[in-house]
This record gives structure tokens, sequence and C-alpha cells, in this order.
């Protein structure tokens, strides 16, 4: 099994998958929670991080679904729609990393080797 996790540059998820059509494609949790944080005040971020784990930590995909819905339809929701868009947008990307077990999550969930 081949698992590439990308940054979110445009364009590369494609070409991996073009080259390497059985790969698992996934969004870096990292840089998707970065993303996210443009859209915070520097005051509310620690907040929404904390806030974020609950998704990009969740069992399951019907967990992390919900945990999203339970962030916008929140205080951040509607504080910071453009954080919450920004997770909805890249949702499928980054549903794959869901499918592994905690353990692995911890090495696949970054660009940055560990």
């Amino acid at each position: 099994m081949l698992v590439v996790c990308c940054d979110g540059l445009t364009g590369f998820p494609d070409a991996i998958e073009a080259t390497w059509p059985y790969a698992t494609v996934q969004t870096c949790v990292v840089h998707l929670i970065r993303a996210s944080m443009r859209f915070v005040s520097y005051a509310d971020r620690r907040q929404v991080a904390t806030e974020l784990r609950t998704i990009y930590t969740a069992p399951t995909e019907d967990a992390a679904k919900a945990a999203l819905q339970e962030f916008a339809a929140g205080a951040w929701g509607t504080k910071d729609p453009a954080a919450v868009k920004t997770w909805e947008s890249a949702w499928e990307r980054f549903t794959p990393f869901l499918a592994f077990p905690p353990a692995l999550r911890k090495v696949i969930y970054t660009t940055n080797a560990i």
C-alpha cells in the first residue's frame, strides 16, 4: 500500500494518482490546520485548535463529520466560517486518513518527516 500525504498544492494529488493509480492520497493534517488558522484571530487560535482536534482524532469518518458539523454550528462556524470552509473543501482528501488505526495515523498525518 502506498500512502502519499500532500500539502494541498493544486494538481499534486492528481499527478500522484495518474502515476500511482492505487495510491491513497491524503491532505496533510498539519497543513490543513494551518490553512484553516489563517482565518482565525491570533487570540482565538488556541481554542480553535483544541476544537479542531476532535475532528482529526475522531475514531471514524462519521464521527469526524459529526465533529466538523458541531464545530460549524458552534461559535467558530459563525465567527470564522472560512475556517470551516477550508475543512469542508478538503474533506475528500482528508478522510482517507481516518481509515487507518490511530497508531498508524501518527506516522502518516503530516508531510514532515517524523
